[in-house]
């Protein structure tokens, strides 16, 4: 990664210096100090281009929208969730920071604004269906979806409570069978993890609450833009996460540690750079310098030897940190979980955030409706 001193970077924007200051304090250009003078400042090179390439590309709405598609700029606001020099906040509270002491529940209600208590005399979720947990989460949420009330219009405390009740529910199908107490417990139950595995697997649900809006944020949002119920939302950020590119990432990670299990780490690794195939598991787009999530799960246990050499081998070959999809893999193995734990891990905590996101989509009023740019046939006159 290459960084350059503020003139440099000056020249190379062509800006004033209190415009730099201005990218760097709103999180658009990392910024450090300078190792040979801590006085001085130097700016992540990579970033000033994106800049560049922005500038370049003109601001014509067309342009912007098509580039705001794919990793590109912000679409709409939200007070729920922000990524700023390669760490998350949660309302402006880090992230991992909260992952060291607070419950996924109390999470949640932050997530939520602070609303959404669980109502004391609340029923427990119904037992679920047949089925693998996929199966099982998708088939709850169906159902709630085709009979709960529409989001809009609704009292903020109705609306609370049936956002503990979706948490609840998903818990009771990510865990097979319905229960009482704090929902990381009630996955170690089920799991038949130990007081360890328990708190490893609530430090995953709070690092996975939320990522700003990735695609099944979107999703759910898209949802809640029409008036939908909480369910239906919820169901909406699930279809989106179950795709390979999304939450089921992980199932490309066991795929990537059985073939160097059975062809070693370094052969592994290899050979997909030699089919030109991605490492999964490894590098995100918002965090150049390391997913701060998988840092803070991978610190809380050690990994197996095979997951360890598959680590050093990727990150050898390719100079990219683990990311959470690896770290996910690696600590549901740590504990002896089952082997679609880590999806089921991935859809409770990101259930907080979807339901997060409706709730404030709800709020603005808006429906996400955008335009396509038509590129087919000439129409018919």
């Amino acid at each position: 990664m290459e960084w350059i001193a503020a003139k440099l970077a000056l020249g190379r924007l062509g800006v004033r210096p209190q415009t730099l200051y201005a990218y760097a304090s709103r999180g658009r250009v990392q910024v450090r100090a300078d190792p040979a003078d801590p006085r001085r400042s130097l700016y992540n090179a990579a970033d000033l281009d994106a800049l560049i390439e922005r500038r370049r590309r003109g601001r014509k709405r067309a342009e912007v929208a098509a580039g705001a598609i794919s990793w590109g700029e912000p679409v709409l606001d939200s007070a729920i969730t922000t990524i700023v020099g390669g760490r998350l906040f949660y309302r402006g509270r880090d992230a991992v920071r909260l992952a060291q002491t607070e419950s996924f529940e109390a999470v949640a209600r932050l997530l939520r604004g602070g609303d959404g208590v669980r109502p004391k005399r609340m029923a427990p979720a119904a037992a679920p269906g047949a089925g693998d947990l996929r199966a099982r989460a998708f088939a709850v949420l169906a159902q709630r979806a085709g009979s709960d009330p529409p989001a809009l219009g609704r009292n903020p405390a109705a609306l609370a409570a049936e956002a503990a009740g979706l948490l609840d529910a998903m818990a009771a199908a990510v865990a097979g069978a319905p229960g009482e107490g704090p929902i990381h417990l009630r996955l170690a139950r089920a799991w038949g993890a130990d007081e360890r595995g328990a708190d490893l697997i609530r430090r995953a649900l709070v690092l996975m609450a939320d990522h700003e809006l990735n695609a099944s944020t979107f999703a759910a949002r898209v949802a809640a833009s029409t008036g939908a119920s909480l369910a239906a939302c919820v169901l909406a950020g699930l279809a989106a996460l179950s795709g390979p590119r999304h939450g089921a990432a992980a199932a490309a990670v066991r795929a990537l540690l059985t073939d160097a299990a059975r062809d070693g780490p370094e052969a592994a690794v290899a050979a997909r750079l030699h089919e030109d195939r991605a490492i999964p598991g490894f590098g995100h787009p918002l965090y150049p310098q390391g997913d701060p999530r998988a840092a803070a799960l991978l610190a809380g246990f050690s990994p197996s030897a095979a997951a360890a050499a598959l680590g050093r081998a990727a990150q050898a070959h390719t100079g990219r940190a683990p990311n959470v999809d690896f770290a996910l893999v690696a600590m549901t193995q740590a504990i002896d979980a089952p082997a679609d734990a880590d999806f089921g891990l991935f859809a409770m905590a990101r259930t907080a955030g979807w339901i997060a996101h409706a709730l404030e989509q709800v709020r603005s009023g808006g429906l996400i409706r955008p335009r396509a740019r038509y590129v087919g046939p000439e129409p018919e006159a």
